[in-house]
């Protein structure tokens, strides 16, 4: 049937290219028809948009292409970016320029404001694809609201869910002694005044930077309710107020005084590993004992989180409505989702990264797999991973990091 509707589009393409734009995505491909899409995807190249500034989820995703093409008979292609708003950018172009197929980029790992502009100008593939793909049905929707709202955005199916993430700080127990570890925002403004130079942040745009923008400004709104919804312009500078108050007492005692900030979460590790910093933080709570499995971290690095919580939220993958090879990124898509996939994700010693399935969904060999993996020496359990802080809308973080540069943009 697909390949029939493909002669059919292709006999109007002859006749009516312009009626041809105008038809929906959803008539190309669709999920709920798993066999089609299988034989549909066979001989494709999806071009998988993903950020690529870490070797060992680079390296993962080379094996999940590999396993694909082996099975499937799909290519992928990592477009390595170093920020997903360049992909959404392509997309964008492509659609003002009248591109309405065959678009350059298949696949996204996207999550936030990435995704909530995609959606808002309809640059996504057609709703509840993520919902029909067969592996959906294993997904932790009941534990896990944040598989279905992305930065309090619904995502209507118009994502798939690929992996869980909280904020967790790290620091080397050989260094920096428990006691003097914070528990808040603040207690980390204090840790710096008495450890001046021993602490940094990416700066923002990087995600992991503006990440803790919202961190602190969770912890120092007069009411963090407001952050569930769109910016309130007539409030928003006495709503920011306490977090660049912050940031002005905090940033004179950064590393390097904030005259310059580490790029980025890697190289906030670099800077932990080679004793520059004592604390740093990431979105991914077996970040540290990855790094240790892969020597990048010594083994005496230990992680701690806020006891009154740390952001959490899911990342995902979407399709542009312009994608040439949707079928090939169904297929990627829903192998990401496989339990054999996800488990491999969530072994410290190949990434790390939670998994967004529901255990008791799954075969009771691959409920046992995950059992026996080893989370790793600096992995808090989730029973220590303490509450999580729901991201704020988009808005929040688009306007922060704007107000950001203008305050200290000429840093780096």
């Amino acid at each position: 049937m697909i390949r029939s509707t493909r002669r059919m589009f292709t006999r109007m393409a002859l006749i009516a290219p312009l009626a041809l734009a105008a038809l929906p995505p959803a008539m190309a491909t669709d999920a709920a028809n798993w066999d089609q899409v299988l034989s549909e995807a066979r001989g494709e190249t999806v071009y998988f948009n993903a950020w690529g500034g870490s070797a060992n989820i680079n390296a993962y995703i080379q094996w999940a292409g590999d396993a694909v093409k082996a099975r499937y008979g799909v290519s992928v292609v990592q477009v390595k970016l170093d920020d997903t708003a360049k992909a959404v950018t392509t997309v964008l172009a492509e659609k003002t320029a009248g591109r309405n197929q065959d678009g350059s980029v298949d696949l996204i790992w996207i999550n936030g404001e990435n995704f909530a502009a995609m959606k808002r100008q309809g640059l996504l593939f057609s709703p509840d694809w993520a919902t029909k793909l067969p592996n959906w049905d294993l997904v932790d929707i009941d534990n896990q609201p944040t598989t279905r709202t992305d930065f309090t955005i619904e995502t209507e199916g118009l994502e798939s869910p690929w992996g869980a993430a909280k904020l967790v700080f790290f620091y080397d127990e050989a260094r920096t002694q428990k006691k003097d570890l914070p528990d808040t925002a603040q207690d980390l403004l204090a840790f710096a005044q008495t450890h001046p130079g021993r602490f940094s942040y990416p700066q923002p745009p990087d995600f992991t930077g503006s990440s803790f923008l919202k961190q602190v400004l969770s912890e120092r709104i007069d009411d963090p309710s407001k952050l569930q919804k769109p910016v309130d312009e007539a409030t928003f500078d006495r709503d920011v107020a306490p977090l660049f108050a912050y940031l002005d007492q905090l940033h004179p005692l950064l590393w390097r005084k904030a005259k310059a900030f580490p790029r980025n979460y890697p190289d906030m590790k670099q800077k932990l590993a080679d004793g520059e910093l004592d604390i740093i933080f990431a979105f991914n709570p077996a970040e540290a004992s990855a790094a240790i499995s892969a020597g990048e971290l010594p083994g005496s690095v230990r992680s701690f989180v806020f006891s009154k919580g740390t952001l959490g939220n899911t990342h995902f993958v979407a399709i542009p409505y312009n994608a040439k090879a949707k079928a090939g990124a169904l297929v990627l898509a829903n192998f990401l989702l496989s339990p054999e996939a996800q488990l491999r994700k969530q072994d410290p010693a190949i990434w790390g990264d939670p998994t967004v399935l529901a255990m008791r969904k799954l075969p009771e060999a691959d409920r046992a797999a995950f059992a026996a993996l080893d989370l790793g020496i600096a992995t808090l359990p989730p029973d220590r991973l303490g509450p999580a802080l729901p991201e704020p809308h988009p808005d929040w973080m688009t306007r922060i990091e704007a107000e950001w540069t203008k305050r200290y943009g000429a840093a780096n």
